[in-house]
């Protein structure tokens, strides 16, 4: 517990400040209307996306394999596996734009997006996926120190990152001085301009020997050992994000069936659950080399310990949160709108999913513990029941002209299971190496 509460308190610190975007970033958009506010309900399931698949499903891989490789004494490997993280990051940060860029208005539309809420929608994703290969980067140079057990300056960046992305996001979306209102791609400006600063200054670290491991390229071959040894959990661990961002997707077309305000409320809830996921990241991010170097020195004991103890810190954290929101919804949701039928709306999510908080946070926290010891499936086939059963009860309730509290009682019950199911997977499965005896016959 003192281990991981040192390494875990510089994430949640920083990680708390991107709560405080958040805030910041939806009060900007409810002082420009309800339009942008729905609009941004649209978009923020992607960029989360994004968010979550880079720090940490891909970055969770990242930070197991340096993390796994220094526990067992071999930091040439573990430098050699941070090049191969930036390559990845990059080559994902490109494709994440393309894709975005190219299909983004399809699939704001297909969630129920349409006049004046999609136009708002598409311009401001226009602006905000084109720095995604600054986001992939960012996280996975951030990821590559945490792999070391360096929390401190990956934290200090990210902090450092949310006063600049608050300072002109704000600047911009709602003008200054001489500087117009530019709106939603004035918000999303903010955010490339802080990630650049913070690409440009965690590379300038890891390459002049500041970090227990310096990136250098001269001499260093690429090979495909050293990437499948990230992707084997990253890449597995990305099809958890996006299960989750689906089962959000999901809910969103469902609920935008329900009318703009209906779709507003409900953002704002939904906003409050994304901003979960930094929170419990910040403590699993910690467990993640605690156990990578814990199974690189064949210590297995030591590594479940981990996993639980930072499942058990998270599920309290997020549990309090819930509580508060459930018994008190408008300390959250009047911060966003002073719309009465919006207001309505967010009150009724935060009331009915705000009990099952300590369950996403017990799940999320397992998951990331799990990537540090190389073993995902569990994890990620939890997350798929969750998506199942949020698809076909949703559906069934959609075909019943279901009220909306009903969608966010299966928001709460989702997470519940989720949480369960992980807790059941991780204590199912052991991390321990299977030992094939040989037997050796007498001649």
């Amino acid at each position: 517990m003192p281990t991981l509460l040192r390494l875990a308190l510089p994430n949640v610190l920083a990680m708390s400040m991107t709560v405080l975007v958040g805030i910041a970033e939806t009060r900007y958009v409810g002082i420009l209307g309800t339009a942008p506010l729905a609009a941004m309900a649209l978009v923020f399931p992607f960029a989360m996306l994004v968010q979550t698949m880079s720090a940490g499903a891909m970055g969770g891989g990242v930070s197991s394999a340096v993390s796994r490789a220094l526990g067992a004494g071999d930091p040439d490997r573990a430098g050699t596996l941070a090049l191969h993280a930036v390559v990845i990051g990059a080559v994902a940060g490109i494709m994440t734009s393309i894709v975005f860029m190219a299909f983004g208005p399809v699939l704001y539309q297909a969630l129920g997006g349409s006049g004046e809420v999609l136009a708002e929608a598409v311009r401001y994703s226009g602006v905000l996926f084109v720095g995604a290969v600054l986001v992939w980067q960012v996280n996975t140079l951030a990821s590559i120190l945490r792999g070391t057990g360096e929390m401190k300056v990956p934290s200090i960046t990210l902090l450092v990152m949310a006063l600049v992305q608050i300072a002109v996001g704000g600047t911009f979306g709602l003008g200054f001085g001489p500087v117009p209102r530019l709106g939603l791609p004035g918000v999303a400006l903010g955010q490339i301009v802080a990630t650049g600063g913070g690409v440009a200054f965690l590379y300038w670290w890891l390459a002049s020997g500041h970090a227990k491991l310096r990136l250098g390229w001269r001499g260093v071959a690429l090979r495909a050992n050293l990437f499948a040894d990230i992707l084997r959990v990253g890449a597995l661990a990305c099809l958890s994000s996006i299960q989750t961002v689906l089962t959000v997707l999901i809910f969103t077309g469902l609920v935008a069936r329900l009318g703009v305000e209906a779709l507003a409320g409900y953002g704002i809830g939904q906003r409050l659950e994304f901003l979960l996921i930094p929170i419990a990241f910040g403590i699993g991010s910690a467990s993640i080399p605690m156990v990578g170097m814990a199974i690189g020195a064949h210590d297995f004991a030591r590594a479940r310990r981990v996993a639980w103890t930072a499942g058990a810190v998270s599920a309290v954290n997020l549990g309090v949160i819930g509580l508060v929101v459930s018994l008190a919804p408008d300390v959250w949701a009047r911060l966003f709108s002073s719309d009465a039928v919006v207001l309505d709306y967010a009150r009724q999510y935060l009331r009915c999913a705000g009990p099952g908080f300590a369950f996403f946070g017990l799940g999320l926290t397992l998951y990331f513990a799990s990537q540090g010891s190389g073993h995902v499936l569990g994890p990620v086939l939890a997350a798929t029941l969750r998506l199942l059963i949020v698809a076909a009860v949703g559906v069934w309730l959609a075909s019943h002209d279901s009220e909306a509290w009903q969608f966010f009682v299966l928001v709460g019950a989702g997470m519940v299971v989720y949480g369960l199911s992980t807790a059941a997977a991780i204590w199912l499965k052991s991390w321990t190496p299977r030992v094939v005896a040989r037997v050796v016959r007498a001649p």
